[in-house]
């Protein structure tokens, strides 16, 4: 079952300095069983590897997810569902990749978040979601030069059917001493099969997306910074829990 979602992305920064963007972009929702391959895709720039993503890049992205969740103490799924930017002529960046895995039952068994920074570093989140996919969990890798590690993300990511619909909220304490919403990120989008049509029509509306995503969210930093927002650099304990987590997954 593999799927692609036209999806408008939707970030808003309300802490400090108000800023808002949003930007079309389209995701695949994937099997790790029986990834994607084929002419078509060879064609259109896009591939899905290990490398990519967190772990032994010398592994699956499959193996490397069921050692994760080996390591937080859970069973190997019978099933795994990723939503994700594949590599596309020849690069990829992934801001979130979501991963829903299912028992022999079919049941929900985990739902896992994997964030990617633009200075290499990856993380994953073991989400513990309820029925409505909502899930806490505190911020504990640095992402945005704008934020400094700390703080709690509010997910909303339940599993995805027809439409999409996902959120990460990131609060931090604000004037009073409570916990603020600093940051909300939403994506909202519509599922297609993916023929070579629904291919085709992705890959010319969106091309070189992913170089486009990691270019907007560059641009858009030098804005911030350009506004006034300062810079908070990275700790030796922020990098090591970014790239130094490649090594111990």
């Amino acid at each position: 079952m593999t799927s692609l979602y036209e999806v408008l992305v939707d970030h808003r920064r309300s802490q400090t300095l108000e800023d808002a963007f949003t930007h079309r972009m389209y995701l695949w929702l994937v099997d790790l069983d029986d990834l994607p391959r084929g002419r078509l895709l060879r064609a259109a720039g896009v591939s899905f590897r290990g490398a990519d993503h967190l772990g032994d890049p010398a592994r699956s992205i499959r193996e490397n997810l069921d050692a994760f969740l080996a390591a937080q103490g859970r069973e190997r799924p019978a099933r795994v569902l990723m939503l994700a930017h594949p590599r596309t002529f020849g690069y990829v960046f992934n801001p979130i990749s979501l991963y829903w895995a299912y028992s022999s039952t079919g049941s929900l068994s985990a739902v896992v978040a994997e964030v990617h920074n633009t200075y290499g570093g990856r993380h994953h989140y073991l989400l513990d979601v309820d029925d409505a996919g909502r899930a806490r969990v505190d911020k504990d890798f640095y992402v945005s030069p704008f934020f400094p590690v700390d703080g709690e993300y509010r997910m909303k990511v339940p599993e995805p059917g027809e439409t999409l619909s996902a959120t990460v909220v990131l609060r931090r304490e604000g004037p009073d001493g409570g916990l603020a919403t600093a940051f909300v990120a939403t994506m909202r989008g519509t599922r297609r099969a993916a023929t070579r049509r629904v291919v085709l029509r992705a890959v010319l509306r969106h091309p070189f997306v992913t170089h486009r995503v990691s270019l907007a969210i560059r641009r858009r930093g030098i804005a911030l910074y350009l506004r006034g927002l300062p810079v908070i650099g990275r700790t030796p304990a922020d990098v090591d829990r970014g790239l130094g987590q490649l090594e111990r997954v």
